[in-house]
């Protein structure tokens, strides 16, 4: 026994110690000591209680992380970051914009995707250069004029797109960014000028998966393509 309790408890067997002892020194003979005794045995039955007790109860400690969990810690609650972090993104640009829908987004995203498959078969981006940054168009425009050098032509036909979400979205540096995911199934092949296959099938669809990021100054104002990035 601890703190106060202990205290108390000695206090008194002490008095009753020194009281037998007193008793022996003037006769007193067993009559003295057995109080004494079984005073002791109580008090060594309580502390043994105490003890157990103190055993029994499921020890605690407080969590470090990066540890596993005792078996009486709470269950821990996953959260989709990921998930959150894009909500949060996207209510930034509605305060600065909000006309901003998340739906009328999508159809611009889309429609961007299908014109600039189309200037890419082409190896022309100039009638789209419109929807993309500087940096992207100068970028595209030279994987297209080395296909043209080589006398080649990487077409991408009947689209099918399957799914259009929106992954991303933030605000950095005085810009607005949302990234859109693309699922879709589509002939892509390359052929020479005679239109003769060189690689991939122009009768096999493949699945298509890619991220398109687009930005703008932030508020209200036009998209343009700033990043693409394949799935996998």
């Amino acid at each position: 026994m601890r703190g106060m309790m202990g205290g108390l408890a000695g206090g008194f067997l002490g008095s009753m110690l020194f009281g037998g002892l007193g008793g022996m020194g003037g006769g007193g003979g067993l009559g003295g000591i057995l109080p004494i005794l079984l005073l002791g045995g109580l008090a060594y039955l309580g502390y043994r209680f105490f003890v157990n007790r103190r055993q029994a109860q499921p020890s605690w400690s407080p969590q470090v992380e990066g540890t596993t969990p005792g078996p009486y810690a709470a269950p821990m609650a996953v959260v989709d970051t990921a998930g959150e972090d894009r909500n949060k993104g996207l209510e930034y640009i509605r305060r600065m914009d909000s006309s901003f829908d998340e739906k009328a987004f999508g159809e611009t995203a889309s429609d961007a995707f299908f014109r600039l498959q189309g200037g890419w078969t082409r190896r022309d981006l100039s009638p789209v250069s419109g929807l993309l940054t500087d940096g992207m168009r100068a970028t595209l425009q030279a994987d297209a004029d080395a296909l043209k050098a080589k006398g080649q032509i990487n077409r991408l036909e009947n689209i099918s797109v399957r799914n259009v979400e929106i992954t991303e979205a933030w605000q950095e540096s005085g810009q607005d960014y949302v990234t859109v995911l693309f699922q879709a199934n589509l002939l892509d092949y390359t052929t020479d000028e005679a239109g003769k296959v060189l690689s991939g099938s122009d009768t096999a669809p493949v699945k298509f998966e890619e991220s398109w990021t687009f930005t703008r100054p932030v508020g209200p104002g036009a998209w343009r393509l700033s990043a693409i990035q394949q799935a996998g």
